[in-house]
Formats: C-alpha cells, sequence, structure tokens
C-alpha cells in the first residue's frame, strides 16, 4: 500500500516536522500559498494563543527542496467567493510563481478551506494542474471518480488513524492523511507523531509516495 500525506500553509513549524520526516525517509507533499511570502518570515496568524509564522520566500526552495510542492493558491481566499478574474489569478498566478522558486512542475492543487463548485474545478483544470484535493474526509479514495475531486482518508490528528490506516491497508492501494504542523502544540504530540511516521516506515506492507505517483 502506498501513503501519502499533505501538509498545508508553508509554515516555520514545517521545518521540526521536516526533519521527523527525513529522518525517516518520508515522502510528503506541502501545499502552498506563494502570495504570502515575504522577505523575511512573517506573522501568520493566532492559533490557541499561539502565533502561527510562515516561512520566508528565500527559504523555500531549500527547506522543501526534497519533497513535492502543492499549490493552496497564491493568497488562501474561499475560492468560490471570488469573481472569475480574481479565481484564474489565485490559481494559475499560484502555480508559474511555484514553478519559479523550485523551477520544476507544479501538478497539485488544494481547495482552500476545502471550498470547490464546478467553476473553481475549471480553473484549477484549465491552468494545467493534473489533480486536485480536498480535506472531506472518505473512506475509499482510490482510485478517485474525479482526480480534481482527490479527498483523503482523514486528518492526522484523527481519533480513528489507527483504525483508517489498518483498513486501508487490507482493502485498498492507498492511504492519504493531511494536516497543518502548527497544530502539534506539545512535546508529546509532537513524539507522538514520530513515533507513527516511524512505524509506517517500518512497516514492511506499505512504502511512502507522492501524489503525483498517483496521476503520472
Amino acid at each position: 500500500m502506498k501513503v501519502i500525506q499533505c501538509w498545508d500553509d508553508g509554515l516555520v513549524s514545517d521545518l521540526r516536522l521536516i526533519e521527523i520526516l527525513s529522518r525517516y525517509r518520508a515522502k510528503a507533499t506541502f501545499c502552498l500559498n506563494p502570495g504570502l511570502y515575504r522577505e523575511e518570515r512573517s506573522f501568520g496568524w493566532i492559533s490557541e494563543g499561539r502565533e502561527v509564522w510562515r516561512l520566508s520566500i528565500h527559504e523555500l526552495s531549500t527547506v522543501y527542496e526534497k519533497f513535492e510542492i502543492c499549490s493552496h493558491s497564491m493568497t488562501h481566499p474561499c475560492l468560490t467567493d471570488l469573481s472569475g478574474e480574481a479565481l484564474d489569478w489565485e490559481i494559475k498566478a499560484s502555480r508559474d510563481l511555484l514553478e519559479e522558486i523550485f523551477r520544476k512542475p507544479i501538478l497539485g492543487f488544494c481547495y482552500p478551506f476545502n471550498a470547490y463548485n464546478n467553476e473553481v474545478i475549471r480553473s484549477v483544470r484549465c491552468a494545467g494542474y493534473r489533480w486536485a484535493r480536498g480535506g472531506q474526509s472518505e473512506e475509499r479514495i482510490y482510485p478517485p471518480t474525479d482526480p480534481f475531486r482527490f479527498n483523503p482518508h482523514c486528518h492526522f490528528l484523527d481519533p480513528e488513524f489507527r483504525q483508517k490506516y489498518d483498513r486501508a491497508k487490507e482493502n485498498e492501494e492507498v492511504f492519504f492523511f493531511w494536516g497543518h504542523s502548527y497544530e502539534l502544540t506539545s512535546k508529546a504530540m509532537w513524539e507522538d507523531f514520530e513515533k507513527r511516521i516511524e512505524g509506517i516506515s517500518s512497516d514492511m506492507a506499505t512504502e511512502w509516495a507522492f501524489v503525483n505517483d498517483l496521476f503520472i
């Protein structure tokens, strides 16, 4: 079984996450908003009383060098609220800028706030992406009926994560989870997460994969 994971928003806390992933040679896809990065690291928002910071634009190519990159739009708006011109800019300009930063094709898109409709999907297709993911959990995900409506099995903090992983291993070709690194808020959570990554990496019945591996 292939195991894929997506992490959203391109945050300073991804540095610690990547240390763990690299330790166990775990592949991952990072979904980035290139229009939000600045010359220096910048404040994003407050989550549960903690500051969440974004990386600087100059760090991106080095930090994510060994990982797959996915567009998460330019500025993370609710895409279904936008005019056609603004929608197309959020989707196409983000791909163009990410390809300029990383010097490689950007084939995947992640819908901010899991908000999309037929018009959003049309724009994503026209911009040249090959797949797009939401955040709605589904039991059976692969092969998807539509590669532009590709949803994960669960969030990484789902209390049924292990059960869903085991069911996927018995019945499917792929297991897919997602999250944000800022959601790891304590030493215990980081330790538990590392044990999970180590366990998947040592499972001889599974292999880490990038999302692109499923669609090219």
